[in-house]
């Protein structure tokens, strides 16, 4: 056999090892996160839900849906383990209010060195803004509005209406 049959195949499967080399790392990850939960934890489930675990056993955890109500749910169903202070932000609406009181930084640092400009609506080098709504003059040979045109019949009645000749 030469090699540029063989190529494909060991092109095939390294790309084999490398798939499930990550797959594998992803699931050690969502392994050790679930290791990390303990009871009073805020959890997301795989489905969405928000809880607070309550107990932990081998392959199952007890979540506390709402006050009082309680579901057991599979070890592989949370989908991630919540710090704190996102729990609360989501489930509660609890913000802290040290976030609020954060300066608020530009995206360019031109802001801070030009001078603010006095109209926000147009630059200084702008060309003044067109009317579009003047009519301009009629020009020498089209008629006035007072005036009927060529096309109409002097005695302002058109052709289809009643007592047109």
């Amino acid at each position: 056999m030469s090699l540029m049959t063989l190529l494909p195949f060991i092109v095939l499967i390294g790309a084999m090892f490398l798939m499930t080399r990550s797959a594998k790392k992803k699931q050690q990850a969502a392994a050790q996160m679930r290791d990390h939960m303990t009871p009073g934890t805020g959890v997301r489930t795989i489905g969405g839900m928000y809880a607070t675990v309550k107990e932990i056993g081998d392959d199952t955890v007890t979540l506390e849906v709402a006050p009082g109500v309680h579901a057991i749910y599979a070890k592989n169903a949370i989908g991630a383990v919540l710090e704190d202070a996102e729990y609360n932000r989501i489930v509660h609406g609890v913000t802290d209010e040290a976030e609020t009181d954060t300066p608020v930084v530009p995206d360019d640092a031109s802001s801070l060195t030009e001078a603010p400009k006095t109209d926000l609506t147009k630059d200084e080098d702008e060309a003044p803004k067109l009317d579009l709504g003047k009519k301009d003059e009629p020009k020498d040979d089209e008629p006035k509005d007072d005036e009927p045109k060529d096309d109409e019949p002097k005695d302002g009645k058109a052709d289809g209406e009643a007592g047109a000749k």
